[in-house]
């Protein structure tokens, strides 16, 4: 017996042109710029800068091309196709308004600050490549987490270098003798080590708190402050001397340097500006240079058009240079599309957020998600969310990501949305101003909430309370 089954089946399948719309979109300004200077080194028919257009030249109409070769490409048809003018060169969106730049400064990466203080390392030719595989073995933050048999194992399957355990701990003191004190450590217990150990100015509480992150650091880091008291015989006011001593100690030795590093890379994609009561938001084209197709390809079709003999050879290179122009044409229409899109969004944003942006308050901000800005522009949300994670604005309040004008929406007690960053400065104010002897546990927190008009369950401070970093009531705890 036989059995017919009818399946249906709804697929979206994205052109190519969609795809690298969709690449370019979600790009920084600067990665923006990476992308345009590969596609001009790939596609010779990409050029850069102000076009030199002879209207007399190449787009004219002119005669039909006969040939009876059905291989053969018409090339006039090519030429002269309906192609608009716009999707040969890059635009901008008004020729008489003023392009806003912004300059930065590219700054040393950490790495890079790291191997320029290690050529002032007194070691031999055999221990550089170890030492130089070390700081790359080093994180953002500073460490290394790695053991050192594990680090001795890459090297030698990585590198082909064979060392022991006793030379890499050797070359790793070296490591962590470079600035900024604590870098190259294990974890951080070493990393404070390191860090009390470099103090210039040594003297009694140092010392001890040297000794207690040496011995008793399980102690310390779970605020058992009464065995400590009890263990080195010392009172409550020189116990709190030493915690204050380690809590000017830097954690992330690597995250200084890092986070500097990347704000020399931020550019900003638009600019904001308030004058007079009005917002106004512009691209910033520092990255986007002119494009447009080159003129000698058009040329070379048109060398191919009035030529009597077509050979296979000048054939399959018109099918070549045919490629590169279309590549050009649909790249140039990408990064079009792609400046209509940033704009049209960051336009509506700014409309619906226009009370911050006129003020600087964060209390200004409404409640914003997605959907709100993608009904508006009548695009997809993942269009949006692409503009939103990755682009960063100029403001008078400073740089700022998209990405942080969205938020949840609350009810209030009177029935009004409130945005949740609003709720967050508040409950981080209640956090700053609470008894540190007793810290406030979440469901306390809720409380206060409550009381200010502001109606969080328990579960929902805990969340707004993690994404601002804030440790647990235990852990805020202070003698």
């Amino acid at each position: 017996m036989i059995k017919q089954h009818l399946n249906l089946k709804l697929n979206q399948k994205l052109s190519p042109q969609q795809i690298q719309l969709m690449r370019l979109i979600q790009l920084s300004t600067l990665e923006l710029e990476q992308k345009v200077q590969l596609e001009i080194g790939e596609n010779p028919a990409l050029e850069t800068g102000k076009e030199k257009l002879n209207e007399n030249e190449i787009l004219e109409n002119s005669e039909e091309l006969s040939s009876d070769n059905s291989n053969d490409i018409n090339v006039d048809d090519y030429l002269n196709d309906d192609q608009p003018y716009y999707k040969t060169k890059s635009n901008s969106f008004n020729p008489d308004e003023e392009d806003k730049i912004i300059p930065f400064s590219g700054g040393i990466s950490f790495h890079q600050n790291l191997k320029s203080q290690a050529q002032n390392l007194i070691i031999s030719d055999e221990e550089t490549p170890i030492i130089e595989f070390l700081i790359g073995s080093i994180d953002n933050s500073g460490y290394i987490r790695r053991e050192i048999d594990e680090l001795v194992d890459d090297l030698a399957f990585s590198q082909n270098i064979y060392t022991d355990v006793k030379q890499i701990k050797s070359l790793l003191e070296k490591v962590q003798s470079l600035d900024p004190p604590g870098v190259g450590a294990m974890n951080l217990q070493e990393c404070l080590i390191l860090q009390i150990k470099r103090k210039i100015k040594k003297d009694k509480l140092s010392d001890l708190a040297e000794k207690i992150l040496t011995e008793s650091f399980d102690q310390f880091s779970r605020k058992h402050y009464e065995k400590l008291i009890e263990k080195y015989n010392i009172n409550k006011e020189t116990l709190k001397s030493v915690i204050n001593l380690i809590s000017k100690l830097n954690p992330k030795p690597g995250g200084n340097l890092t986070n500097e590093y990347r704000k020399n890379q931020i550019i900003p994609d638009f600019i904001l500006t308030v004058e007079n009561g009005k917002v106004e938001v512009a691209l910033n084209k520092r990255n986007a240079p002119e494009l447009h197709v080159s003129q000698n390809y058009k040329e070379m079709l048109e060398g191919y058009k009035i030529a009597s003999n077509r050979d296979k050879k000048q054939i399959e290179a018109v099918n070549f240079i045919k490629q590169k122009l279309d590549s050009a044409k649909w790249f140039i229409d990408a990064v079009n599309q792609r400046f209509d899109t940033l704009f049209i969004t960051i336009k509506t944003i700014v409309e619906f957020q226009k009370d911050y942006f006129l003020s600087g308050d964060e209390k200004d901000l409404k409640p914003m998600i997605l959907k709100d800005i993608s009904e508006k522009i009548n695009m997809d949300i993942s269009t949006v969310s692409r503009v939103a994670n990755s682009k960063y604005i100029d403001t008078p309040y400073g740089i700022k990501l998209i990405k942080s004008f969205f938020s949840e929406g609350i009810k209030n007690k009177e029935g009004e949305d409130i945005s949740s960053i609003e709720i967050k400065n508040i409950l981080e104010e209640l956090i700053t101003k609470e008894n540190k002897k007793k810290p406030l546990a979440d469901i306390s927190l809720s409380s206060l909430l409550k009381d200010k008009g502001y109606i969080l369950a328990r579960r929902t401070v805990a969340k707004y309370r993690e994404q601002l970093g804030i440790p647990v009531a235990r852990l805020r705890k202070q003698i």
